[in-house]
């Protein structure tokens, strides 16, 4: 039956992380229906099916990061599970003998699956020293069972693996599912949930693991003594755990039973955005200049804008005459729309902008870009930066989206910061910050000629720039005409 692989939905992507299944065993599925959500290095993405039919096996869970080619899932046809057996098929006894004897084997005509299909090797379990008969009630709540195919995470024929499941009598075998991981055994002296290992699923130990949370300290709640979500979910609320004397005394210890320290795992977007924005900051020498705008002008010409008809399905913002005014400097100093090329000791002229715009998403630090901004008029412009906003806010930003920015806006004005000192995206030679705009006390031209003290509205833009090959005039020319369209919207006929 095909197996669909995990595809490199990326550009050089070697890995991603499950996120979450939209199917089930059993589900029907039609070509180009949605299967999985998994997160990139860059984005989440969801992935259609290749195939048509019947899902027999989710391969990889939830919460499992693997490489991309590793199959993922198992699709037959409907024939084929209708065929298969809905349960675990019965142990036959030997006439002479108590040991079960291996009946797990394929109905006639049935390709053997995963999990399902003849050992090669009876594996038995070695008799220990004080232990009772396998047969009996105890000895069956310890015994060791195997799984029979080669399964994700699992054992090669033959293999002997342990198991948190209920045990079963002698007189029944039991085939371990693909999705099943092992477990150790809670040995026969334990009598509380320290002196062994809990019981729990893979997708649990995770959330606990991701949540700082131990799992000894739970006391489980689930079937047969496992730890549920729930089970953790309610301690990392502060309720719900086992009273455990604090390893060190202070104001802390004493808030709640709360932990005093969590772990967050390193992946995805995050760690792509990490590691970009480590090798940009060692790389290109940055220059950061600053700027104060009166742009109380432009604040009116958005609130004309909004009242426009085409505008009325557009969410106009400054953010909008700033993007507008960049691609306008752009036509007076090309270079800050330039990429200098290490490896190939060349500056690179970019004769098209697409224009990235910094969002910060759940999953990290995204700049996904608007393509051929320079072409596109103001109308266009600010359709494109709201279709742009609102897949960002929805993590739904395909990798294609971000990749081939030739300049970035970060907009931290948003947050209510005046500015700061952004850093260079990789393949990229500026960056420019917009800060908040603000109500303040400004020196203005009276009508008399004179200078007067009026209230108006204030931002800060902050421009870092690649000194390689980006020098201080012209990264101040870029600036000062941004800052000047600012100041005055119909100065941009000039350009």
């Amino acid at each position: 039956m095909p197996e669909f692989k995990l595809p490199d939905v990326g550009e050089g992507l070697t890995e991603a992380e499950i996120v979450s299944w939209k199917v089930k065993v059993g589900d029907t599925i039609a070509i180009n229906d949605i299967v999985v959500e998994i997160e990139t290095a860059k984005s989440l993405v969801e992935l259609p099916s290749p195939y048509a039919g019947t899902v027999t096996a989710l391969l990889v869970p939830e919460g499992e990061t693997v490489p991309v080619g590793t199959p993922i899932i198992a699709v037959g046809d409907a024939a084929e599970a209708a065929a298969a057996p809905a349960g675990p098929a019965p142990a036959v006894k030997g006439p002479d003998t108590h040991e079960p004897i291996d009946t797990n084997v394929p109905p006639e005509g049935n390709p053997t699956l995963v999990g399902y299909g003849p050992r090669e090797v009876a594996a038995k379990r070695r008799a220990r020293k004080g232990a009772a008969s396998p047969s009996t009630e105890a000895g069956a709540a310890t015994q060791m069972q195997v799984q029979g195919a080669f399964a994700p995470g699992g054992a090669r024929s033959g293999e002997v693996q342990e198991s948190d499941e209920p045990a079963v009598p002698a007189t029944s075998a039991r085939v371990a599912e693909p999705s099943e991981r092992a477990h150790a055994l809670v040995p026969e002296r334990a009598t509380s949930p320290a002196e062994s290992r809990a019981l729990a699923k893979p997708p649990v130990r995770k959330l606990a693991k991701d949540l700082g949370i131990d799992l000894a300290t739970l006391t489980p709640t689930g079937p047969n003594g496992t730890v549920t979500r729930a089970d953790v979910e309610q301690a990392a609320s502060g309720a719900g755990a086992a009273p455990v004397a604090p390893a060190a005394t202070g104001a802390y210890a004493g808030r709640g039973g709360g932990q005093r320290e969590t772990r967050e795992p390193i992946k995805g977007v995050r760690k792509m955005m990490a590691q970009a924005m480590s090798q940009s900051a060692f790389t290109a020498p940055h220059v950061t200049e600053w700027i104060t705008v009166d742009v109380t002008r432009t604040m009116e010409f958005v609130e004309r804008l909004k009242a426009r008809r085409e505008f009325r399905d557009v969410r106009v913002s400054p953010l909008l005459v700033l993007s507008r005014a960049v691609m306008l400097a752009m036509k007076r100093t090309p270079e800050i729309n330039s990429f200098w090329d290490e490896a190939a000791q060349e500056v690179v002229h970019k004769h098209y902008v697409n224009l990235g715009i910094a969002a910060a998403t759940p999953r990290g630090l995204v700049v996904p870009n608007v393509k051929d901004a320079d072409s596109l008029s103001l109308l266009e412009l600010g359709q494109a930066l709201n279709q742009l906003a609102d897949v960002a806010r929805q993590g739904r930003t395909q990798p294609a989206e971000m990749s081939g920015g030739t300049f970035t806006i970060t907009n931290v004005g948003v947050f209510g910061v005046d500015a700061g000192t952004p850093i260079i995206n990789p393949g990229e030679s500026a960056i420019l910050c917009f800060g908040t705009v603000r109500k303040q006390p400004w020196v203005v031209t009276g009508a008399d000629g004179g200078d007067e003290l009026a209230i108006r509205q204030l931002t800060t833009l902050a421009l870092s720039f690649d000194h390689r090959h980006i020098d201080g005039e012209k990264g101040s020319r870029f600036l000062a005409d941004v800052a000047g369209i600012l100041e005055d919207p119909a100065s941009a006929l000039l350009f």
